[in-house]
């Protein structure tokens, strides 16, 4: 299959706003964070808020969809609450992720399959409104036909598991779950769904998920905040770029 064109990619700013919320106040400003990632090429901005706002506040949202010209990629949970506030800020991107341990899959995404029925109904409201929804999976195919047939247009691959074998060493795993996720690319774009990944990130493991040639979109956060912490953001975020694109060559 052929290569995409550009694989973009989302910076999330949620632990700009985990560092702001260590001792209350308003610096760092994550919206200031989510304009210099534009500035230095991000092709969106990721943001979740969660329930309990550990992170990103309400205002932060309000704020983003502001002074964006890129698009906000919004990341929640499916309850009510968070669909009212979807609804009303009708953000480019809705991605449906989990945040309680019940909700999870054992590799790290939504438990999609289970819960087919109550997610068709959710998302079908965020569709009509005219956000694109994606919903943050483990590469399972069980999990990925249940997206397809809810009505996703995105699955975002969680890349959790891979980017926890690398760090562990265990490079045996590390390469089964390269393999795995390789394979639910192909799967996914073959049914029409759009492939995004996703989560741990890191310049050591990007380069491998970045060539799958399905995978249009990146979403990288902790990582790049915590690199900006001694290189600056702008940098962290250009060399991630290179790397992406040279990956992607």
């Amino acid at each position: 299959m052929a290569m995409t064109d550009k694989l973009r990619l989302g910076v999330n700013i949620d632990h700009v706003a985990t560092v702001r919320n260590a001792r209350g106040g308003d610096t760092p400003d994550p919206l200031r964070a989510a304009r210099i990632a534009e500035s230095a090429g991000a092709d969106g901005i990721t943001a979740h808020l969660r329930e309990d706002r550990r992170h990103i506040s309400d205002a932060d949202i309000e704020g983003l969809m502001e002074v964006l010209s890129v698009p906000l990629n919004f990341e929640m949970a499916a309850t009510d609450e968070m669909q009212k506030i979807a609804l009303r800020h009708k953000p480019h991107a809705v991605c449906l992720v989990p945040e309680k341990r019940e909700e999870r899959t054992t590799e790290g995404g939504l438990e999609v399959a289970r819960e087919e029925n109550k997610l068709a109904h959710f998302i079908a409201p965020l569709r009509e409104a005219g956000c694109r929804v994606s919903i943050f999976i483990a590469a399972d195919k069980r999990q990925i036909e249940a997206a397809h047939r809810i009505g996703a247009q995105i699955i975002e691959i969680h890349t959790g598991a891979y980017c926890d074998a690398h760090s562990e060493g265990d490079f045996v795993a590390r390469d089964a779950e390269l393999e795995r996720m390789r394979e639910m690319s192909t799967f996914a774009h073959a049914l029409g769904l759009e492939v995004h990944a996703g989560h741990g990130l890191t310049y050591e493991t990007v380069k491998p998920v970045a060539a799958f040639p399905e995978v249009m979109e990146l979403n990288i956060g902790h990582f790049l905040i915590g690199e900006a912490i001694f290189r600056g953001l702008e940098p962290a975020i250009h060399e991630m770029r290179r790397l992406m694109e040279e990956a992607r060559a």
